[in-house]
């Protein structure tokens, strides 16, 4: 209620009310100043409001008091109750936790005022999940209540919590929420066999290393604590078979280490053991993480191939061995209980093979064709041997038969079979040194003998000296040789080897006589420098060949200049045609002399061109010259120089004006006739200059000069 010390309760007074709600949420009655609520509040939603009211006069509109300002706080009730925000929860906890293990905290959240009241005051309780796990009623936290629970037992345990407010007191307000806890595993429980004998049966035939049974041990842990390794007890059979781990189903794999043989063992029997890997100390106490069983194990007779009494069988024969010659045999067997027999053969693959045949029932390998060692020192092949019962089963084994030689090729010198001899040989002086080579296989401490045939012991030009270490040298007998009486020695060498039967060849060296110089290097061993004299050394033929060299490329040289010179002579002659130019230092003899040019090049048809615009310049009219009559001696002559004028004087392409235009040839009929003065039939006087005026404008600077002096003369009458 608002109320003014001015208001007498007459009716003069109006009260108004602004601010928040005002209109809205609050409304206030004019004449009384009464305020009233027009609509419920919520304090969550809005805990106070500013408001402002005023006195005003009800005649002049004039406020009476100055404008005063209050608030209207809402007061709290219980009206909200308590919730989870993070609701519903997942937790966990490891099995076999103690009493009293954290397992989570929840919290609830009350909209009233903490402050007034315990509207906002939460407790917290089980509604579901005991006796296993219990909630601190103030703070929330969910712990165990039993312990030993165990996951194999029970995983998953649903808790339902409630917060009540007003302290948990009757009347308050609840709100609920879950919890989810999962019992994590721990490897509390060791590996065991569902049973204690394992029974296998294997067939004999089964490969190395292939898997021949598997047994598994169950462990009801999860994970990585159900991870099992399986071992063999040393004992009975262990020592032919191993055993792993499948990762992905935990079982025993068992393997073959050894083949099997069901004529030599029917069964074998060993212990298995099964353990974990990862092992908790805190379960110790409880026993042994591992167990054991034995497996027994059943070979199975199969029908197998025959087996060779050897891995691989090596034979020896001489080369040339008669064909049909046993050179050995091969053995297998049929160990199988019903034994069969056993038939060979051999496992074609090339044209080697053909060489030897086996015989089918006993196994003997004989030579089939004549064989050489020098071509093929050893054979390698395959034989097969088969069951009668079952030739489907078949065995192979790699046959080496190694060719042995025969002393059938004899010895031959090695090269070289030529050597030289110096003109001033002493005697006794060693010249070559020979061994010899052998085609056959030579065996260890095979030796050769060197000696000169019979036909040349009696000449005793030289002598062979055997050393006995497969060597000998050739010396010589004479002293001195002389390449005029004889150029070439032929020396035939005997060598013999020590094999059985001996062989022998009689080898032809060539000795050749050489000239030497005084420390035995041999100069010459040509034939033709016996007859050259003894003079120039090297240095004085590499000068005359120098010298040679010097001239010719001096004659070439003066060639080239001289075809050079006339070259450049020919073109500045022919540089231009129509004006040519002779240059000389004497003095000529003036404008009858003709024999200084050729004239035949006035005459060319070739040095004439094509009448061309200029572009540079602007062609005038040109005035023809007048005709004259004609002379009687060089017409060929006027006629061209006429003609080369009046080209000159109506082409716009001519050269400009100031320059001169020179021709070689005036002639004597010229139609001026000669300009000089000398030998002149007529004088001066007598001259009559006019037509200078019609030759057009290249004469004209003439015309006017000697117009000039006939219009001078005094003596002209007019």
């Amino acid at each position: 209620k608002l109320h003014s010390d001015l208001d007498k309760g007459v009716g003069t007074v109006k009260y108004t009310l602004s601010g928040d709600g005002a209109g809205t949420v609050f409304t206030i009655d004019e004449t009384t100043g009464d305020i009233h609520a027009i609509r419920s509040l919520d304090r969550e939603e809005k805990p106070f409001y500013t408001l402002r009211a005023q006195a005003v006069d009800v005649d002049t509109k004039k406020p009476l008091e100055p404008e005063s300002e209050f608030i209207i706080k809402v007061q709290d009730i219980n009206d909200n109750e308590p919730k989870f925000l993070d609701g519903p929860y997942v937790a966990s906890v490891p099995e076999m936790s103690p009493v009293g293990a954290y397992v989570l905290q929840v919290k609830a959240t009350d909209a009233d005022d903490p402050t007034y009241g315990n509207s906002a005051r939460v407790v917290y309780s089980i509604l579901q999940g005991q006796p296993y796990f219990s909630i601190d009623p103030k703070t929330g936290v969910i712990r165990t209540a039993l312990p030993n629970m165990d996951r194999e037992v029970k995983e998953q345990y649903q808790v339902l919590i409630q917060a009540k407010d007003m302290g948990g007191q009757l009347g308050g307000l609840a709100g609920t929420t879950t919890v989810n806890i999962t019992l994590t595993d721990v490897n509390d429980n060791p590996p065991r066999f569902p049973k204690s004998i394992f029974h296998l049966k294997v067939p004999e035939s089964s490969h190395v290393g292939s898997a021949i049974g598997r047994i598994r041990a169950v462990d009801p842990d999860f994970g990585k604590n159900a991870e099992i390794e399986y071992n063999i007890v040393p004992g009975d059979g262990g020592n032919l078979f191993d055993i792993t781990t499948d990762e992905n189903t935990q079982e025993g794999v068992i393997k073959l280490k050894k083949p099997l043989d069901f004529e030599t063992k029917k069964a074998y029997t060993f212990k298995v053991e099964a353990s974990n890997l990862h092992l908790d100390h805190r379960f110790h106490s409880v026993g042994p993480f591992k167990d054991t069983a034995t497996v027994k194990i059943n070979v199975l007779d199969m029908d197998e191939p025959p087996v060779f009494s050897k891995p691989m069988y090596t034979m020896e024969v001489y080369e040339d061995t008669p064909v049909g010659t046993i050179i050995g045999a091969v053995t297998a067997q049929d160990l199988d209980a019903g034994s069969s027999s056993v038939r060979y053969f051999i496992d074609w693959k090339n044209d080697v093979d053909s060489y030897f045949t086996i015989d089918a029932t006993e196994g003997t390998i004989a030579t089939n064709e004549l064989l050489d060692r020098e071509s093929t020192a050893q054979y390698n092949f395959s034989i097969i041997a088969s069951k009668v019962s079952n030739p489907l089963l078949t065995s192979k084994v790699n046959v080496i038969i190694n060719v042995l030689d025969v002393n059938e090729f004899p010895p031959e010198i090695s090269v070289p079979y030529e050597t030289s001899v110096c003109e001033n040989a002493k005697p006794g002086q060693v010249i070559q040194t020979v061994s010899a080579a052998d085609k056959d296989l030579s065996p260890a401490g095979q030796r050769f003998s060197f000696r000169l045939s019979a036909e040349a012991s009696n000449k005793p030009n030289f002598t062979v000296h055997d050393y006995r270490n497969n060597t000998a040298g050739i010396e010589t007998r004479r002293n001195g040789y002389s390449r005029r009486q004889q150029e070439i020695y032929f020396l035939p060498v005997v060598i013999e080897d020590s094999s059985y039967p001996v062989q022998s060849s009689t080898n032809t060296m060539t000795i050749r006589v050489c000239r030497c110089d005084s420390d035995g290097t041999i100069l010459s061993c040509n034939v033709e420098a016996i007859f050259l004299p003894v003079g120039l050394s090297t240095g004085a033929l590499i000068a005359i060949l120098l010298c040679i060299v010097i001239l010719l490329v001096i004659v070439v040289l003066y060639v080239a200049l001289r075809r050079q010179k006339k070259k450049d002579t020919l073109m500045t002659s022919k540089e231009d045609i129509r004006d040519n130019v002779i240059h000389y230092d004497d003095e000529g003899g003036g404008e009858e002399d003709t024999q200084a040019f050729d004239i035949g090049a006035l005459r060319n048809p070739k040095v004439i061109e094509d009448n061309k615009i200029r572009r540079d310049i602007k062609p005038d009219t040109l005035c023809f010259p007048r005709q004259r009559p004609p002379v009687e001696d060089n017409t060929d002559i006027r006629d061209f120089i006429s003609q080369r004028l009046q080209e000159n004087d109506v082409d716009p392409t001519a050269p400009p004006y100031d320059s001169l235009a020179t021709y070689a040839y005036e002639g004597n009929g010229s139609v001026a006739e000669s300009l000089s003065s000398i030998d002149s039939l007529t004088t001066e006087a007598d001259q009559d200059y006019d037509y200078l005026s019609d030759w057009g404008p290249r004469f004209k600077i003439l015309a006017d000069m000697f117009g000039e002096e006939e219009s001078y003369n005094p003596d002209k009458v007019t």
